[in-house]
Parts: structure tokens; C-alpha cells; sequence
């Protein structure tokens, strides 16, 4: 309400100043007063300009280096510090050219204020000047988008074979993680035509890899491993953001994507740093996905290998949670689906049951 109110009276103050200039005019021109090309506050507007350009720079430095904890976050991935690099270095020859350009656009306006007893010149080419500011930031542009490209074929280049793969699907407004197994490390095969009100992955239940794949509200990340994030959207566009991490990949229906990254600080290291023993890593969507998009969050826990492998060992199969697709588990498959799911068979019944 306070906003709103100071926002009204600097509306009605400038309102009010608009008017006295306005009749002040009027006035003038009733008088019969001449009007002048000109006016004598022609020097001082040329000086103000030159005082706000001070000014400004001045406030733009001094909030930018103040405030900046509060606009970066800390890196707790590999390559999170060459993109942060990359942006800084893009950052510093932003701000030098535009520091530049402020400063001879302001002087130019100070230094060529109207004069009646100085004429005009012109100049209807300069080649040396064309090529300075043809050349230059050609050069400066290209060193950034090699610099830039390098770092890109980095991050997307191939996942290793040991890297930890973890799929995650996103569905308004939620995300879901799946793991493979412990027992095969892989993860099964999907087919979006299997998705139910239950089978929400779409798991195949003819491979063998799916039957120990389980599920996961909540991402658990190994440190210094490296990741690679197998991405899905089963209705809409979603983006997968981790800012801590530096990922950010598009969720696309019928468009798999992939991120690979290595986590380099556990959720209890970067609650040390920040001072924060309530600090959580925080997966978020950052695509407009509907109503909901606001609440599309997911929790993070990066944490050490031994806490992770004991993590993932007591997590049950999706298979184990849900016995009654074992009937979609081809005849001969069953047996090993029981065995690698942690369920076995009762022989009286002849049905799975799980194991206690």
C-alpha cells in the first residue's frame, strides 16, 4: 500500500511540474514574448547530463559489487565454473563497451551543445574509423563464440561408461526420478504407449534391465561421479534447471535430452559454505508449463558414494511396489523378474508375493 502510494505522488509531482511548464509557455506567448531557437537553460541541461552520467556509473558499480552475493550463487559442479568464467569474461567486454559508448555519447551531447557561432561538419566517410568498429568487435565476437563453442562440445561431448544414469520425467506439475537397479546398474527400456495410471514411466516389463529399475521423489546425486541426467516430458515443454550445478536442459515430449555433469560439493558441504544448516539443492522447471509451473519443484540431495550406494541398495523395485504387473512380465522372464524385483514365488498360490 506504502508502494502504491509513494508510486501516486511521484505521478502527481510530475504532473504538476508538467503543468506550471505548460502555462508558464502559454503565458509567454500571450505576452507577445519571442520565442528563442534556443533556450538559455541549453548549458545547464548540457551539464546535467553530464552529471547524470556520473551519477549512474557511480550507483551501477557501486550496487553491482555490494549486492553481488546476493545475484551469483555458488558453483558445486566441474563445469559450472568454465560457463561462469565464460560469462563473466562475456560480462566485462559488455560493460567496457558500454561504460565506453556512455561516456562519448554523454561528452558528445555536453561538448556539442547548440552554439549559433559554430558551424557543422561534415565528414561523408572515414575508412580507417569504418574499419576500427567493423573490425574490432568482429574479432572480440569471434574469440567469445570459439571460446564459447569449445567449452559446449566439453559439456555435451559423450557420458563416460561409469557414469551414474538417471532418468527424470517431468509432468505437470511434478518430477519424477527413475534409478536402475543395483543389481544391473541399467536401466530398463520404456514404451510411452505402456503408461498407466500406475506404469507412469512406461516401463517394458519384456526387458530385463526394468525389473530392479525403482523410482525416486527426490534426487540423490553421488559426489564427484559423473551424471548423466536422461531426460523426458510426458505432456508438455518442461526445462530441468539446477542452478548450483550450472545445468539447465529442455524437457521435450517425444524429444528425449541429456545433461552430463559431475556434482563437486554434498548438500552438507554447501550448508557448511553458505553457513545455512538449512540449505537444500532445489530442482526446478523454468518452462511456462501452466498453473501450476510455480510449484514444479524438486528436492536434491548430493551426497557421498558410500551414502549414495546405501541409499539406492534400500530402495525397493518398482516391479516389487507394484506385484500385480507381473502378469505383463513375458512367462519365461518371471522367475528372474521375482529374483531381481526381491519378490519370490509361492508355490501354493502360484502367484509372486513379496518378501518380508
Amino acid at each position: 500500500m506504502m508502494s502504491l502510494i509513494i508510486v501516486l505522488g511521484v505521478v502527481l509531482v510530475l504532473g504538476i511540474l508538467f503543468l506550471i511548464f505548460r502555462i508558464s509557455t502559454l503565458v509567454g506567448i500571450a505576452r507577445g514574448k519571442k520565442e528563442e531557437y534556443v533556450s538559455p537553460s541549453n548549458g545547464v541541461h548540457a551539464v546535467l547530463f553530464i552529471v547524470f552520467l556520473v551519477l549512474s556509473l557511480a550507483l551501477f558499480f557501486w550496487y553491482s559489487f555490494t549486492r553481488f552475493d546476493l545475484y551469483t550463487l555458488p558453483i558445486a559442479s566441474e563445469h559450472g565454473k568454465k560457463t561462469d568464467g565464460l560469462f563473466w569474461i562475456t560480462m566485462a567486454i559488455t560493460v567496457i563497451a558500454f561504460v565506453i559508448i556512455s561516456i562519448i555519447m554523454f561528452v558528445f551531447i555536453y561538448q556539442y551543445r547548440y552554439n549559433p557561432a559554430r558551424r557543422a561538419k561534415f565528414f561523408p566517410d572515414n575508412h580507417y574509423l569504418e574499419l576500427t568498429w567493423t573490425i574490432i568487435p568482429a574479432i572480440v565476437l569471434a574469440l567469445l563464440i570459439f571460446t564459447g563453442l569449445r567449452t559446449w562440445n566439453e559439456i555435451t561431448a559423450p557420458a563416460s561408461k561409469d557414469a551414474e544414469v538417471i532418468e527424470l520425467i517431468a509432468q505437470q506439475f511434478a518430477w519424477t526420478a527413475r534409478y536402475p537397479g543395483v543389481k544391473d546398474q541399467s536401466l530398463g527400456k520404456v514404451n510411452y504407449k505402456l503408461i498407466d495410471a500406475v506404469n507412469e514411466f512406461g516401463l517394458d516389463l519384456s526387458d530385463k534391465n526394468s525389473f530392479d529399475d525403482f523410482k525416486s521423489l527426490e534426487l540423490h546425486l553421488p559426489v564427484g561421479q559423473e551424471i548423466l541426467l536422461k531426460i523426458r516430458a510426458k505432456d508438455v515443454i518442461h526445462s530441468v534447471f539446477l542452478p548450483h550445478f550450472r545445468v539447465k536442459m529442455d524437457a521435450v515430449p517425444g524429444m528425449p535430452t541429456q545433461f552430463k555433469f559431475v556434482a563437486t560439493k554434498t548438500t552438507e558441504q554447501m550448508r557448511d559454505e553458505l553457513g545455512n544448516p538449512n540449505f537444500n539443492y532445489e530442482l526446478a522447471c523454468t518452462e511456462i508449463c501452466g498453473r501450476g509451473h510455480f510449484s514444479m519443484k524438486m528436492s536434491v540431495v548430493v551426497e557421498e558414494q558410500e551414502d549414495y550406494e546405501r541409499w539406492k541398495a534400500s530402495q525397493e523395485a518398482w516391479l516389487k511396489q507394484n506385484p500385480d504387473y507381473l502378469n505383463k512380465v513375458p512367462a519365461e522372464l518371471k522367475e528372474a523378474a521375482m529374483i531381481k524385483a526381491g519378490m519370490q514365488a509361492d508355490p501354493g498360490a502360484g502367484v509372486a508375493v513379496v518378501k518380508e
